[in-house]
């Protein structure tokens, strides 16, 4: 993917077993969405790449340092904040060894290892997010999920 191409930021689902990595966003009324369950990633820096930008946000929410050959699921989508450069989606997995090192940066209330039915039937999870899951899951399902929970 070049850098050149514009977009607006990039988000992921990463996933272990049912279950996918989420963020409770800071509950600021000037916030889109405030409160609600969200995934890692966000806006672009500069010139970077859709997985850099999502591999930096990575780290910068949870501490997290990912090669970005474990993204193994993209698609561009429109933004969900109505910009008009398009966003990317991404999804991969995430180890427990991972999961155990996680280390929560400074945006957002917590995180957790939330069951991906749960996510994805939330009330307070990101409806785009909840759509672009769906969509993933059903073109790209990871190693040991059970297809029947969705």
């Amino acid at each position: 993917m070049s850098a050149a191409a514009a977009f607006h930021g990039a988000k992921a689902a990463f996933l272990n077993g049912s279950r996918v990595l989420t963020l409770q966003r800071d509950d600021l009324p000037a916030l889109p969405w405030p409160g609600y369950h969200d995934l890692p990633g966000g806006g672009r820096e500069g010139d970077e790449a859709p997985e850099a930008c999502l591999l930096r946000e990575l780290e910068e929410e949870f501490g997290l340092r990912l090669p970005p050959g474990r993204l193994r699921y993209r698609q561009s989508w429109p933004s969900m904040n109505g910009a008009a450069l398009p966003s990317w989606f991404f999804a991969g997995e995430i180890t427990a060894a991972e999961i155990a090192q996680i280390r929560f940066g400074e945006e957002g209330q917590g995180w957790q290892m939330m069951d991906i039915s749960r996510f994805l039937s939330h009330p307070r999870a990101i409806p785009a997010l909840q759509d672009r899951l769906r969509l993933a899951l059903r073109n790209y399902p990871p190693p040991g999920l059970m297809q029947a929970r969705l």
